[in-house]
């Protein structure tokens, strides 16, 4: 899944969707991760920057990351 290419974000974590006029704020890691989403940066990728840059443990990061994409199918932001 990928960020749909209509949606807008920002470095500060804004998030626009022009279809539903909807908009949100994300927290700085989330904002990183929606940039490389839409980049097209592989899932597994991201997951590995996540790993190297900061101290999480590979199952709280699967947990986390299973929510965050639950969150962004919810808000209508990933294509499928």
């Amino acid at each position: 899944m990928n960020l749909r290419k209509n949606v807008a974000t920002s470095e500060s974590g804004f998030i626009f969707n022009p279809s539903t006029g909807d908009s949100f704020s994300a927290n700085p890691l989330a904002a990183e991760i929606l940039i490389q989403l839409k980049q097209g940066i592989s899932h597994s990728e991201i997951k590995k920057t996540i790993l190297n840059k900061y101290e999480v443990d590979f199952s709280q990061l699967e947990r986390d990351w299973d929510d965050f994409l639950l969150q962004l199918r919810d808000a209508n932001l990933l294509d499928t």
